[in-house]
């Protein structure tokens, strides 16, 4: 059950994602139907009438609330306005001693319209996706129960190559010495995993996209999905272009030992201990962003898988099916599989382990290797973000580029004071909190404030143009004299 402190909170955070001011002072406009339509589409949400777009609690006029709320529930029951209807139950409460009327939208089964038109939350805004092919395949994506990667395909056996397949059964190995994968035929082994199904409408046995992204030749993989690519970039000293590249397209055993090599080849491998036994954090950390990338990636999408390294971080992105947005914690992540078939295969070659580890090993292992905390961010596009100390790249870069001396300054300190110096320096001109997130690649303007912005405000470094109203939208940052 949600408190008024709770909803307080979300008025003080601002709209976003899942939160929506609207002011309906005295009666309630078209775009509350908007939200409500791209809420239930994405992922749900929280709406506030009588609450301005900055924050501002206004009030809802006493005579007009029976009727905003009756006229609402009308609405979202009304199937020429909303297709599928909506139940949705408003409900009037007291913040800050006036009234405001709280929906709480949740997340639905099926694509929702509005006035015949189809609408998708992202960020604070309410997009129009009508006429966007592209988004509103995501959208009934989101909403399916299915998997993409188990669709089946006309390929059989003959199709995939059998070194691949012996190359998983030898790896099956370490897992286990009496592995049952040492005893089985090819055909077995893809059985078991899910990896040839039976198509329900055609009639017939095929071998699953999944399967083919794990065991296909090359020329199969790309006839059945042309868009699979995943970028490997280095790029420190040519910012404008790269210094490296690798762009891979195959298999994802291949693309897996590929990506591994990538990495080593540009990143450094610092002595590292873990209790009494020496490790390379640096591999660690690789294996886990490179196994979550391939595995839980959507690869029904077109948009390029990315692994970069660049100067103060690495980073890798992929399309993903989302289910929320914005920062993960650790601590309170409930993982969800995207790729059941893949994840399974890969646990049991080993790439990967069970399911949600992958994020604590990140977590624990870049403690170890640059003293930074990593950045797990949920969206149409999932992004991991490993920060680096100078060292990581200074070793093995391009050129002649000089190792500075860490002892004086830990890594995590020296990435910290470069990127707060970096937007004290961008700020030498009044900028939008949005504007600073965008030069610096922040999706998520909360993280960036909390771990930025208000300490540099608290130590006087930056200031704000509206002091007297912190939230207001006309808000900018410039730095102090």
């Amino acid at each position: 059950m949600i408190t008024t402190n709770d909803m307080l909170d979300m008025i003080h955070g601002g709209e976003n994602t899942c939160v929506e001011f609207k002011k309906s002072t005295n009666e309630i406009t078209k775009d509350v139907y908007e939200t409500v339509c791209s809420f239930s589409n994405r992922d749900g949400g929280h709406i506030f009438l009588g609450v301005k777009d900055n924050g501002t609690i206004l009030g809802i006029e006493a005579d007009t609330v029976d009727k905003i709320m009756k006229e609402f529930v009308t609405t979202v029951n009304n199937t020429s306005k909303f297709y599928p209807a909506l139940y949705i139950t408003p409900e009037k409460v007291i913040l800050d001693g006036k009234t405001v009327i709280h929906i709480y939208v949740p997340a639905a089964t099926q694509v929702c319209r509005c006035n015949g038109r189809i609408y998708d939350r992202n960020h604070d805004s309410d997009i129009d996706i009508t006429y966007n092919s592209d988004a509103i395949y995501l959208a009934f994506a989101r909403k399916q129960d299915t998997y993409y990667v188990n669709k089946v395909t006309g390929f059989g056996m003959s199709d995939l190559n059998p070194d691949l397949i012996e190359r998983a059964r030898v790896l099956s190995k370490i897992r286990n010495n009496n592995h049952p994968w040492l005893e089985m035929s090819d055909e077995a082994i893809l059985r078991s995993t899910g990896l040839i199904l039976k198509d329900s409408e055609k009639q017939r046995e095929g071998v699953t996209i999944a399967g083919i992204l794990l065991f296909g030749t090359d020329t199969t993989i790309m006839s059945v999905l042309p868009q699979h690519k995943t970028d490997a970039i280095f790029r420190v000293e040519n910012v404008d272009r790269y210094d490296d590249r690798d762009v891979i397209i195959t298999n994802l055993f291949d693309t897996f030992d590929r990506l591994m090599e990538f990495g080593r080849k540009h990143l450094s491998d610092p002595f590292v201990l873990e209790g009494i036994h020496s490790i390379s954090a640096r591999d660690k950390i690789l294996r886990e962003i490179f196994s979550n990338s391939l595995a839980h990636r959507d690869y029904s999408s077109g948009y390029v898988a990315k692994f970069v390294i660049e100067g103060t971080r690495m980073f890798t992105e992929n399309a993903n099916r989302s289910h929320g947005a914005g920062m993960l914690d650790v601590k309170n992540f409930e993982p969800f599989a995207k790729n059941p078939p893949i994840s399974k295969v890969f646990r049991e070659v080993s790439l990967a382990d069970e399911l949600g580890s992958g994020m604590r090993n990140t977590y624990k292992y870049t403690q170890m290797y640059s003293g930074g905390v990593p950045e797990f961010i949920e969206g149409d596009v999932f992004r991991t973000i490993i920060p680096l100390s100078e060292v990581s790249i200074g070793v093995v870069g391009p050129g002649t580029s000089k190792v500075q001396d860490t002892q004086q300054v830990t890594p995590q300190e020296n990435q910290q004071v470069t990127l707060q110096d970096k937007i004290l320096i961008f700020c030498a001109e009044p900028r939008t909190k949005k504007e600073i997130a965008l030069q610096f690649g922040y999706k998520d303007t909360r993280h960036l404030t909390a771990k930025y912005i208000t300490p540099l405000l608290e130590n006087g470094k930056l200031q704000m143009t509206i002091p007297d109203k912190p939230n207001s939208r006309n808000q900018k940052y410039i730095s102090s004299k």
